[in-house]
């Protein structure tokens, strides 16, 4: 049997890799890899909101997410837009009493520009991308800060100008 300091140890130690309690905003999250940062991020216990530019992909990802048993509301945006990106984060800050702990971006524009330039001749797969994007959020990596971690299938090896 288990001992009171052993479970203590335990929690203490789960809950640095936990996200039980966070908030996020992901961009993008209807496909690819922000559609994957979304399940990542839940998966890790985190409420996410996110947003796409297509209601009928929108609402069926949550439908999908809500079967899974996911924390995720969503709504219509074109980041692209100030007005609403402005809608977006005063929704965001609503939904979240002002705390968000989680910002995440996908934009699949700059993903084939450098798909050309990449040694491995691919970009990544979503989930190579989420679950370094999702550890970064945990507890357990509070005091990587500052860092540019190339997730890039060598591009930064070749230098950014590689053919």
């Amino acid at each position: 049997m288990a001992g009171s300091s052993e479970i203590d140890n335990k929690q203490k130690y789960s809950s640095r890799w936990s996200l039980d309690g966070m908030t996020a905003l992901v961009t993008g999250g209807t496909k690819g890899i922000g559609h994957a940062i979304v399940e990542e991020l839940c998966g890790l216990g985190a409420k996410v909101h996110t947003c796409s530019r297509n209601q009928s992909e929108l609402s069926e990802c949550l439908s999908q997410w809500e079967t899974k048993g996911f924390q995720v509301t969503g709504s219509v945006c074109d980041v692209m837009t100030p007005s609403q990106r402005q809608h977006l984060i005063l929704k965001v800050s609503s939904l979240f009493h002002g705390k968000l702990n989680i910002l995440a971006f996908a934009k699949p524009e700059f993903l084939e520009a450098v798909k050309s330039r990449t040694p491995l001749g691919r970009t990544g797969e979503a989930k190579e991308v989420s679950s370094l994007v999702a550890f970064l959020c945990l507890p357990a990596a509070s005091y990587i800060t500052g860092q540019t971690i190339s997730v890039d299938g060598g591009l930064t090896i070749n230098g950014a100008l590689y053919s």
